[in-house]
């Protein structure tokens, strides 16, 4: 094990040697990925990201597109044969539709190239002429993200702290009792095997819908076509002196077959080669599920940056310590379903959730930022008379029926911690404030020429995210 890490890493740095030898007399490229925690938003965000990217209207915040520098943009091949391209064009489709509808969630890692010709700045530009700057992009499931934190653990531990985690929620009373009524010491038998794994995968869904993050192993949430294989048929049992041959014993052999089958390898090829980020997170669904989810949200964006390896990519850091990611963005999404004046204290949420986590990124040299956006607007700011006093809201349609509703969901506070101090507390309910949330559908869409699908703040994180490599 220890002699194959140390080949991939040695063929990890020969490429990225390779790669920055060559840089200079190739278009530039940036890797952007994007990912984000359950129902956060990462297709809509693609999608709109690059319909505004093609017909910039909308796109005033960022410079290079409202200067002019953007000659053109075009979709082209991704550089990855054998990863999936995103389907932008059904995705769009199914926005702007006549009945517009949501696209599927992420479920797999998907890519995408946009190509920009781009005039550079100064005299150098006048000199030089247009340049190509290759956009590629990289949607994976945050739920895979956070598989990494498995790679720093051993069996006996992931299962002490799942299960830990598992005697204080009421959903997992059904796998908790299929653990205890199972003997470790015994030997395998894979139908014993597959009904802990399923149960436990059951837990895992019910944990999601409940509004929490700690979902991991993510393929149990998202197999893909490895469904039903050994590396996705084990589960934590308690502590075990088992023998050879034993049911504790496989669930510890597939769960590190899982680690160096299945997240080692999302490691090596595609996440460890990503210079820019975004995280989208549904923080408005976090505080509708109540303080605990909250907390379980700030752990696991915790987690999150802390699988990424941030700093500066400089010529030499990026030979001796392969490529690291520079530019990391917090996105609280679904920024429409707050009247503009909420925004700021939405904004402030998310600073604090990923305070501790920007700051060591930041220390090592990377920068991070956090806004909230939305990133295909489908509501419209409203005031109404509520018992003598203006309440703002916004007007949309709801998914769940089609109707047109009015919603206000409640006053956020203006400083975070009274949000983050009950939820680092263990509270099971919001002392002082009911918040809810609603579903919208998207709104029908006509588009003038040149003007990609409405949003709010898209064009600044692209100029946050990309901005500097436009100029």
């Amino acid at each position: 094990m220890i002699v194959n890490d140390i080949a991939d890493g040695l063929l990890r740095g020969a490429q990225t040697l390779t790669d920055t030898v060559t840089a200079p007399f190739q278009p530039s490229s940036i890797r952007l990925g994007v990912t984000g925690l359950s129902r956060a938003g990462k297709t809509v965000f693609i999608t709109s990201l690059v319909a505004n990217l093609l017909d910039r209207g909308r796109m005033p915040g960022l410079l290079a597109a409202s200067q002019g520098h953007i000659q053109s943009a075009y979709l082209q091949p991704q550089p990855d044969d054998t990863v999936p391209r995103f389907d932008y064009e059904a995705h769009l489709g199914d926005l702007t539709a006549r009945a517009p509808q949501w696209p599927d969630s992420t479920r797999a890692i998907s890519q995408l190239r946009l190509s920009l010709k781009v005039q550079p700045q100064g005299l150098l530009g006048g000199v030089t002429g247009p340049r190509i700057v290759h956009l590629d992009i990289v949607d994976y499931p945050g739920e895979w993200l956070l598989d990494l934190a498995l790679l720093d653990k051993d069996y006996a531990t992931w299962s002490a702290e799942v299960l830990a985690r598992m005697q204080t929620r009421s959903f997992a009373a059904a796998y908790l009792g299929v653990a205890s009524a199972t003997n470790g010491t015994d030997r395998l038998e894979e139908p014993i095997a597959q009904s802990l794994a399923k149960s436990f995968t059951d837990y895992l869904h019910a944990a999601r819908a409940d509004g929490f993050y700690d979902v991991t192993p993510g393929r149990f949430i998202l197999p893909g076509d490895l469904a039903g294989s050994p590396v996705l048929t084990f589960a934590p049992l308690p502590p075990s002196d088992a023998p050879r041959r034993s049911l504790y014993r496989e669930m510890q052999r597939r769960f590190d077959a899982y680690k160096s089958q299945v997240v080692k390898p999302f490691f090596r090829d595609h996440f460890s080669k990503i210079d820019r980020q975004v995280v989208l997170v549904d923080v408005l669904g976090a505080i509708n599920s109540g303080p605990k989810a909250v907390e379980d949200m700030r752990g696991g964006l915790a987690d999150i940056l802390g699988a990424f390896k941030p700093g500066r990519n400089a010529f030499l850091s990026e030979i001796f310590l392969g490529k690291r990611v520079e530019k990391i963005l917090f996105a609280a999404t679904k920024a429409d379903h707050l009247h503009h004046s909420q925004h700021p204290q939405l904004t402030a949420i998310i600073k604090a959730l990923t305070r501790d986590a920007r700051d060591r990124a930041q220390f090592a040299g990377a920068q991070t930022d956090a806004l909230s956006l939305a990133a295909l607007r489908a509501t419209v700011e409203e005031t109404i008379d509520h018992n003598g006093t203006p309440l703002d809201c916004v007007r949309g349609t709801l998914l769940d029926t089609g109707k047109q509703a009015a919603f206000y969901a409640g006053d956020l506070p203006d400083d975070p911690n009274h949000l983050l101090g009950p939820a680092k507390a263990g509270s099971d309910t919001w002392l002082d404030a009911d918040y809810q949330i609603m579903r919208f559908a998207p709104q029908p869409l006509t588009l003038s020429q040149g003007e990609g699908p409405p949003h709010i703040r898209l064009d600044r994180a692209a100029e946050f995210l990309i901005g500097d490599k436009l100029r």
